[in-house]
């Protein structure tokens, strides 16, 4: 039995994005046609590979397994087929990155406009998710995490600052109405602006001097999403109703404008930046290799 290539790259776009449109969206082809091919490629194996409704798009027991064998040899066929790409004067192609809101934030605008700069045959897409996703199985060519979440047989480049902090801040108002906190325990008696993740997942905050760490889960009258909110707890912040924590490199306009007031400075702990990983197979796609060479050459010092 010999399925059509463009159908079953049609299914795999569409099970990856779990539905029509976003496959739509991630592919460069069009619901409609991507219904098609699927519908075509089930009535040709004979088998459903998808539950559709009005709503969600699921894998079948059969269209899953197909799936998982499919998405790694289609990986390795475009990964050989990219080889002819080094054969180019300029790379050229797509590449797809996951990363966390943070990094698009505050890492990718000093990287991004000078790579698409130097190599202007690569589209780059910026997929922004505070969640840890599996790369290969989601459709992304690397991602960007921390160290802590990186799985052990991805290969892990150094991007951007090497050296973060969490900063915590308030509005001079709030200080002046409610009083500066000098140790990290006092912020359970104050107003405290929290971030949660989709997952559920509201991480503490986290001081450490001298060797003495704390960790406290204060409450307050805000709760926002993780990364995809975080302006506006900080706006909250500003306007006066409690405190923030978050990246200083975020804070750091509005502790410079005097908007908001570091609190607890001697207690902000820092941690290693983050990594640009992707998976150590033999074949790394043209557009890929171009952008792990650009951030190593422009690499600052550790």
């Amino acid at each position: 039995m010999k399925a059509d290539l463009d159908d079953l790259k049609a299914f795999v776009a569409v099970a990856r994005a779990r539905g029509f449109r976003e496959g739509a969206r991630t592919s460069g082809s069009s619901a409609s046609a991507l219904s098609e091919a699927v519908r075509r490629l089930e009535a040709q194996l004979g088998v459903r590979l998808l539950n559709r409704t009005t709503r969600s798009v699921v894998l079948t027991e059969a269209g899953q397994g197909l799936l998982e064998r499919l998405g790694p040899a289609l990986a390795e066929m475009e990964a050989a087929l990219d080889v002819v790409n080094g054969f180019r004067d300029r790379p050229a192609g797509s590449l797809r990155l996951n990363v966390p809101v943070s990094a698009a934030r505050l890492v990718l605008p000093r990287i991004v406009p000078p790579f698409l700069s130097a190599y202007p045959d690569i589209r780059l897409e910026i997929i922004t998710d505070d969640n840890f996703v599996d790369v290969i199985a989601s459709g992304f060519d690397a991602g960007i995490r921390y160290d802590e979440r990186l799985e052990q047989d991805m290969i892990a480049v150094p991007i951007g600052p090497r050296v973060q902090r969490f900063a915590t801040a308030a509005s001079p108002a709030y200080l002046e109405r409610h009083g500066r906190p000098k140790h990290p325990r006092e912020l359970l008696g104050h107003a405290c602006l929290r971030g949660r993740f989709s997952s559920g997942a509201m991480p503490p905050w986290e001081y450490e001097r001298n060797g003495e760490v704390v960790r406290v889960d204060p409450a307050g009258p805000l709760i926002v999403s993780a990364g995809g909110a975080s302006d506006l707890s900080i706006d909250a912040a500003i306007a006066g109703s409690g405190i923030v924590y978050h990246f200083e490199d975020w804070l750091r306009p509005h502790l410079d404008s005097g908007a908001l007031e570091s609190i607890l400075k001697p207690w902000w702990q820092s941690f290693p930046g983050p990594f640009l990983y992707y998976p150590g197979r033999r074949l790394v796609p043209a557009p890929l290799r171009a952008f792990v060479d650009f951030i190593k050459a422009s690499a600052g010092p550790a």
